[in-house]
Protein backbone atom coordinates (compact mmCIF):
# COMPACT_ATOMS: atom_id res chain seq x y z
CA UNK A 1 0.00 0.00 0.00
CA UNK A 2 1.69 3.37 -1.16
CA UNK A 3 0.99 6.28 1.35
CA UNK A 4 0.68 9.95 0.29
CA UNK A 5 3.37 12.15 1.55
CA UNK A 6 2.75 14.28 4.47
CA UNK A 7 3.92 17.64 2.71
CA UNK A 8 1.11 16.74 -0.75
CA UNK A 9 -1.65 16.77 2.19
CA UNK A 10 -0.16 19.79 4.15
CA UNK A 11 0.33 22.10 0.74
CA UNK A 12 -1.84 20.62 -1.95
CA UNK A 13 -1.50 22.73 -4.98
CA UNK A 14 -4.95 23.71 -6.20
CA UNK A 15 -6.00 22.31 -9.80
CA UNK A 16 -5.68 24.96 -12.64
CA UNK A 17 -8.64 24.73 -14.84
CA UNK A 18 -9.23 26.54 -17.93
CA UNK A 19 -12.08 26.93 -21.13
CA UNK A 20 -10.89 27.72 -24.45
CA UNK A 21 -12.60 27.87 -28.04
CA UNK A 22 -11.02 25.67 -29.93
CA UNK A 23 -10.88 26.87 -34.02
CA UNK A 24 -7.66 24.48 -34.82
CA UNK A 25 -5.40 21.51 -33.24
CA UNK A 26 -2.79 21.79 -31.73
CA UNK A 27 0.58 19.70 -30.32
CA UNK A 28 -1.01 16.62 -28.63
CA UNK A 29 -4.63 18.40 -28.88
CA UNK A 30 -6.82 16.25 -30.49
CA UNK A 31 -5.11 13.11 -29.50
CA UNK A 32 -6.13 14.27 -25.48
CA UNK A 33 -9.27 15.01 -26.72
CA UNK A 34 -9.83 11.60 -27.89
CA UNK A 35 -8.49 9.91 -24.94
CA UNK A 36 -10.95 12.14 -22.85
CA UNK A 37 -13.88 11.45 -24.96
CA UNK A 38 -13.45 7.27 -25.41
CA UNK A 39 -13.03 7.47 -21.39
CA UNK A 40 -15.97 9.67 -20.79
CA UNK A 41 -17.97 7.19 -23.51
CA UNK A 42 -16.76 4.58 -21.19
CA UNK A 43 -18.22 5.75 -18.21
CA UNK A 44 -21.66 6.33 -19.68
CA UNK A 45 -21.58 9.77 -20.67
CA UNK A 46 -20.78 11.24 -23.81
CA UNK A 47 -22.67 12.27 -27.22
CA UNK A 48 -25.02 9.57 -27.43
CA UNK A 49 -22.33 6.80 -28.03
CA UNK A 50 -22.71 3.94 -25.66
CA UNK A 51 -19.90 1.89 -26.85
CA UNK A 52 -16.04 4.20 -27.59
CA UNK A 53 -15.88 4.41 -31.66
CA UNK A 54 -12.59 3.24 -33.32
CA UNK A 55 -10.11 6.03 -32.59
CA UNK A 56 -10.15 7.17 -36.54
CA UNK A 57 -13.55 7.90 -36.04
CA UNK A 58 -13.22 10.46 -32.84
CA UNK A 59 -10.48 11.82 -35.16
CA UNK A 60 -12.57 12.18 -37.91
CA UNK A 61 -15.38 13.26 -35.72
CA UNK A 62 -14.01 16.73 -34.49
CA UNK A 63 -11.95 17.59 -37.24
CA UNK A 64 -15.25 17.82 -39.29
CA UNK A 65 -16.61 19.34 -36.65
CA UNK A 66 -14.35 22.49 -36.78
CA UNK A 67 -15.69 22.76 -39.99
CA UNK A 68 -19.60 23.08 -39.19
CA UNK A 69 -20.10 26.85 -39.07
CA UNK A 70 -22.91 26.28 -36.55
CA UNK A 71 -21.03 24.61 -34.72
CA UNK A 72 -18.33 25.84 -31.96
CA UNK A 73 -16.02 23.44 -30.10
CA UNK A 74 -15.32 24.45 -26.33
CA UNK A 75 -12.04 22.01 -23.85
CA UNK A 76 -11.82 22.16 -21.26
CA UNK A 77 -8.49 21.31 -19.08
CA UNK A 78 -6.80 20.68 -15.84
CA UNK A 79 -4.03 21.22 -15.16
CA UNK A 80 -3.04 21.97 -18.48
CA UNK A 81 -4.21 18.66 -20.12
CA UNK A 82 -8.05 18.29 -22.31
CA UNK A 83 -10.55 16.49 -19.75
CA UNK A 84 -13.48 17.38 -21.93
CA UNK A 85 -15.72 19.32 -24.13
CA UNK A 86 -18.90 20.70 -24.86
CA UNK A 87 -20.47 22.22 -27.97
CA UNK A 88 -22.29 25.51 -28.69
CA UNK A 89 -24.79 25.16 -31.67
CA UNK A 90 -26.32 27.73 -33.28
CA UNK A 91 -29.74 27.01 -35.46
CA UNK A 92 -29.95 27.11 -39.01
CA UNK A 93 -30.60 30.14 -40.85
CA UNK A 94 -33.93 28.79 -41.81
CA UNK A 95 -34.92 28.38 -38.28
CA UNK A 96 -36.39 32.58 -38.15
CA UNK A 97 -38.69 31.53 -35.16
CA UNK A 98 -35.96 29.95 -33.03
CA UNK A 99 -32.66 32.53 -33.74
CA UNK A 100 -32.91 33.64 -30.50
CA UNK A 101 -32.18 30.13 -29.12
CA UNK A 102 -28.71 28.14 -29.04
CA UNK A 103 -28.16 25.12 -27.50
CA UNK A 104 -25.59 23.40 -25.64
CA UNK A 105 -24.69 20.31 -26.74
CA UNK A 106 -22.05 17.06 -26.06
CA UNK A 107 -20.47 18.09 -22.77
CA UNK A 108 -18.93 15.75 -20.86
CA UNK A 109 -15.94 15.49 -18.69
CA UNK A 110 -13.32 12.57 -18.06
CA UNK A 111 -13.90 10.47 -15.31
CA UNK A 112 -10.98 10.88 -13.99
CA UNK A 113 -11.57 14.40 -13.80
CA UNK A 114 -14.85 15.28 -12.33
CA UNK A 115 -15.27 17.14 -9.18
CA UNK A 116 -12.49 19.62 -10.08
CA UNK A 117 -15.84 22.24 -11.85
CA UNK A 118 -14.51 21.95 -15.37
CA UNK A 119 -17.97 21.02 -16.52
CA UNK A 120 -19.33 23.95 -14.20
CA UNK A 121 -16.36 26.33 -15.60
CA UNK A 122 -17.32 24.59 -19.56
CA UNK A 123 -21.04 25.40 -19.33
CA UNK A 124 -20.25 29.07 -18.16
CA UNK A 125 -18.08 29.84 -20.81
CA UNK A 126 -20.54 28.12 -23.30
CA UNK A 127 -23.37 30.38 -21.66
CA UNK A 128 -21.10 33.56 -22.39
CA UNK A 129 -19.96 32.77 -26.04
CA UNK A 130 -23.79 32.15 -26.64
CA UNK A 131 -24.84 35.74 -24.92
CA UNK A 132 -21.65 37.61 -27.29
CA UNK A 133 -23.71 36.11 -30.48
CA UNK A 134 -26.48 37.66 -29.19
CA UNK A 135 -28.56 34.49 -28.01
CA UNK A 136 -31.36 34.89 -25.08
CA UNK A 137 -31.51 31.46 -24.45
CA UNK A 138 -29.66 28.32 -24.14
CA UNK A 139 -31.55 25.03 -24.73
CA UNK A 140 -29.77 21.15 -23.28
CA UNK A 141 -31.18 17.98 -22.98
CA UNK A 142 -29.37 14.98 -21.27
CA UNK A 143 -30.30 11.72 -20.41
CA UNK A 144 -31.63 11.02 -17.22
CA UNK A 145 -28.63 8.75 -15.94
CA UNK A 146 -26.36 11.13 -16.07
CA UNK A 147 -27.48 12.41 -12.43
CA UNK A 148 -24.06 14.41 -11.74
CA UNK A 149 -25.13 16.63 -15.36
CA UNK A 150 -28.72 16.81 -13.78
CA UNK A 151 -27.59 18.38 -10.95
CA UNK A 152 -25.45 20.97 -12.35
CA UNK A 153 -27.55 22.20 -14.69
CA UNK A 154 -30.20 22.56 -11.97
CA UNK A 155 -27.68 24.12 -9.71
CA UNK A 156 -26.02 27.25 -12.65
CA UNK A 157 -30.20 27.82 -12.56
CA UNK A 158 -31.57 25.36 -15.59
CA UNK A 159 -35.52 25.04 -16.08
CA UNK A 160 -36.84 21.66 -16.66
CA UNK A 161 -39.72 21.97 -18.94
CA UNK A 162 -40.24 18.14 -20.41
CA UNK A 163 -39.11 14.59 -20.63
CA UNK A 164 -38.84 12.15 -23.29
CA UNK A 165 -39.90 8.80 -22.51
CA UNK A 166 -37.91 7.06 -25.16
CA UNK A 167 -35.16 9.65 -25.67
CA UNK A 168 -32.42 7.00 -25.85
CA UNK A 169 -31.26 3.24 -25.48
CA UNK A 170 -28.01 2.11 -23.08
CA UNK A 171 -27.32 -1.10 -22.36
CA UNK A 172 -30.19 -2.39 -23.75
CA UNK A 173 -32.59 -0.60 -21.82
CA UNK A 174 -34.92 2.45 -22.91
CA UNK A 175 -33.98 5.70 -20.44
CA UNK A 176 -35.64 9.01 -20.73
CA UNK A 177 -34.18 12.54 -21.75
CA UNK A 178 -34.71 15.40 -19.47
CA UNK A 179 -35.21 19.02 -21.53
CA UNK A 180 -33.52 22.26 -19.83
CA UNK A 181 -33.55 25.71 -20.96
CA UNK A 182 -31.70 29.18 -19.40
CA UNK A 183 -32.84 32.75 -20.29
CA UNK A 184 -29.26 34.65 -20.57
CA UNK A 185 -30.74 37.71 -21.38
CA UNK A 186 -34.51 38.97 -21.55
CA UNK A 187 -36.51 38.41 -24.23
CA UNK A 188 -36.66 41.29 -26.87
CA UNK A 189 -40.08 42.03 -27.54
CA UNK A 190 -38.36 43.21 -31.15
CA UNK A 191 -36.61 40.68 -33.03
CA UNK A 192 -32.98 41.22 -32.77
CA UNK A 193 -30.39 39.00 -34.87
CA UNK A 194 -27.83 37.02 -33.59
CA UNK A 195 -24.37 37.09 -35.03
CA UNK A 196 -23.67 34.30 -37.71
Amino acid sequence: MSETPRSKLANPRPAVLTVERVTEFTGDDLNALCEATAAAILEGGGFGWVNAPERQVLERYFRGLLLVPERELFIGRLDGLIVGSAQLVRPPRNNEAQSFAATLMHLFIAPFARGHGVGRMMVQRVEDGARALGYQVLNLDVRETQTAAIRMYEALGYVRWGEHPAYARVSGQIVRGIYYYKQLRPMAAKRETPKP
